[in-house]
C-alpha cells in the first residue's frame, strides 16, 4: 500500500481529467502565435497559467497508479524529476463508493477512463475497444487538470439507472467529493476535466435519445451546458484549448503548436487532424485534410510540431512526418528480436529527445503471468541504451501521463 494512501484508509470507509502533452511548452522561433484573447481564441494549452508546483514544473514525469483495498479505492499521482527518477510530490485522489471505477455484473456499465486505470484488468476488459497503452495514456490524461488538482469521475445511482458526472479534490476525504448532475435519469458518461480544471466535460443522452457533448461547472449551481454532437458514449473525449473545446476520439494528442490534433475514429481515414474550431466528434469533413501515419499503430506523441512518434506493425517505434505521414530517421527498437516481450510507448518528453515504453509479455500488461513493471526510458532517435525506471511504488497498471 502507498504510503499517502495507508494514512486515509481509516477514512476512506467504502468498498471499492486535448489535453496537454508536449504542447504545453511555448512557442518555437518558426512559429509564433497571438497572445489568447477574446478575439483571438488559442487552440492550444499554452494560454493557460499554470502554478507553480512539482506537478507542473520543466523536468517532471507524471504517472498515475491505481490502489485498491477491502474498504478504500484511490489514484495516486506522482511527479518524478525525470534525471534521477525520483519522487517529488503525490497527491492522492480518494474514489467515491458509487463512482464507476469498474465494471461488474448487476451494475449499468460505464464507458470512462478511470476505468481503464482502476478496473481494467485481465480479467475485465477495457470499456472502450482497444486498451493499448497508446490508446489509455491519453484517455486517462484526460481525467485530470493541467496542474492534476481534480480528477473527474463518473458517479452511478445506487439503483443502477442513473449516470452523473461528477470530480475530486487532491487531499479529500472520501465523501469529500462533487456530484454535479442531479436528474433521475441522467445518463452521463466519460467525464474529463476541463485544462483549468473549472468543468466537468462528459457525453450524454438527451430526453429524446440524441447523443450530446456537454459540460458542467464546478462551481455555482452546476447547470448543462450543451457543447455540440457526440456518437455515441463509446469513443473517449479530450479537452483542450482556450476557448475550451472536446473531440471525441482516440489516442488525442495536441501538437506543440496547438493547431493539429492526432486521433483515430473508426471508418475515418487520417491520424493527423487540424484543430476543430468546435467540440464534436472527428468526421469524414474533418478529415478532408487528415494525414494518415505510414505503418503507424500506436501513436505515442509529438517529436516537434511536424513529426509523431508512432509503434509501426513490428512493435518498434519510429518518428513519422506529420505532413507527408512518411516514416523517417532510424526505428528503433525496444526488446530484442525472439525474446517473447512486447513494448508500448506511453509519453514522450516536452523536448521530443525521449520517451517511456512499458514492456510485457504479449496480451500480458498487468502481470498476470508474473511479469514484474518494466518500463524503460528510450531515445526517440534510437542512439544509446534504454534507461529501467524502477520503484516500489510503480505497477503494471501504472500510467504514465505526462512528461514536462
Amino acid at each position: 500500500m502507498l504510503p499517502a494512501l495507508r494514512g486515509k484508509a481509516a477514512v476512506l470507509v467504502a468498498v471499492l481529467a486535448v489535453l496537454c502533452v508536449p504542447g504545453c511548452s511555448g512557442p518555437s522561433s518558426e512559429e509564433k502565435e497571438p497572445d489568447p484573447g477574446p478575439s483571438a481564441p488559442y487552440r492550444g494549452n499554452r494560454g493557460y497559467a499554470l502554478p507553480d508546483s512539482p506537478f507542473t514544473r520543466e523536468g517532471t514525469v507524471v504517472t498515475a497508479t491505481c490502489s485498491m483495498g477491502a474498504r478504500y479505492a484511490g489514484v495516486s499521482v506522482q511527479a518524478w524529476d525525470a534525471e534521477r527518477w525520483e519522487v517529488r510530490e503525490e497527491r492522492v485522489f480518494p474514489i467515491p463508493a458509487d463512482a464507476a471505477f469498474t465494471n461488474y455484473p448487476g451494475a449499468k456499465a460505464v464507458n470512462s477512463p478511470l476505468v481503464d486505470l482502476c478496473g481494467a484488468g485481465p480479467d475485465s476488459p477495457s470499456p472502450y475497444a482497444v486498451d493499448d497503452l497508446e490508446y489509455v495514456t491519453p484517455r486517462v490524461r484526460a481525467l485530470f487538470d493541467l496542474a492534476f488538482t481534480r480528477m473527474a469521475v463518473v458517479l452511478r445511482d445506487p439503483d443502477g439507472e442513473a449516470t452523473h458526472a461528477g470530480f475530486v479534490e487532491s487531499g479529500a476525504d472520501l465523501d469529500e467529493f462533487v456530484r454535479l448532475g442531479d436528474a433521475t435519469r441522467d445518463d452521463e458518461q466519460n467525464a474529463v476535466m476541463s485544462p483549468d480544471g473549472r468543468a466537468v466535460w462528459f457525453t450524454y443522452t438527451t430526453a429524446a435519445g440524441e447523443h450530446r457533448i456537454g459540460s458542467r461547472s464546478a462551481k455555482g449551481d452546476h447547470r448543462l451546458s450543451d457543447e455540440g454532437p457526440a456518437t455515441g458514449h463509446e469513443l473517449p473525449l479530450a479537452v483542450s484549448g482556450k476557448p475550451a473545446h472536446a473531440v471525441q476520439a482516440n489516442m488525442v494528442r495536441l501538437a506543440p503548436g496547438g493547431r493539429r490534433l492526432t486521433g483515430t475514429v473508426p471508418k475515418i481515414f487520417g491520424n493527423v487532424f487540424d484543430t476543430l474550431d468546435s467540440t464534436g466528434p472527428l468526421t469524414e469533413a474533418s478529415a478532408r485534410s487528415a494525414v494518415l501515419l505510414s505503418g503507424c499503430v500506436g501513436i505515442v506523441g509529438w517529436v516537434g510540431d511536424e513529426r509523431v512518434l508512432c509503434r509501426d506493425r513490428s512493435g518498434s517505434f519510429r518518428t513519422v512526418d506529420a505532413r507527408s505521414g512518411r516514416a523517417e530517421g532510424a526505428t528503433v527498437a525496444v526488446v530484442r528480436e525472439g525474446d517473447g516481450m512486447v513494448a508500448e510507448g506511453m509519453v514522450v518528453s516536452a523536448d521530443g529527445e525521449r520517451f517511456v515504453a512499458s514492456v510485457h509479455l504479449p496480451n500480458d500488461r498487468y502481470g498476470a503471468r508474473g511479469g514484474r513493471a518494466d518500463f524503460r526510458v528510450v531515445s526517440t532517435s534510437g542512439e544509446g541504451p534504454a534507461t529501467p525506471v524502477s520503484h516500489p511504488s510503480l505497477s503494471n497498471g501504472t500510467v504514465f501521463l505526462e512528461w514536462w
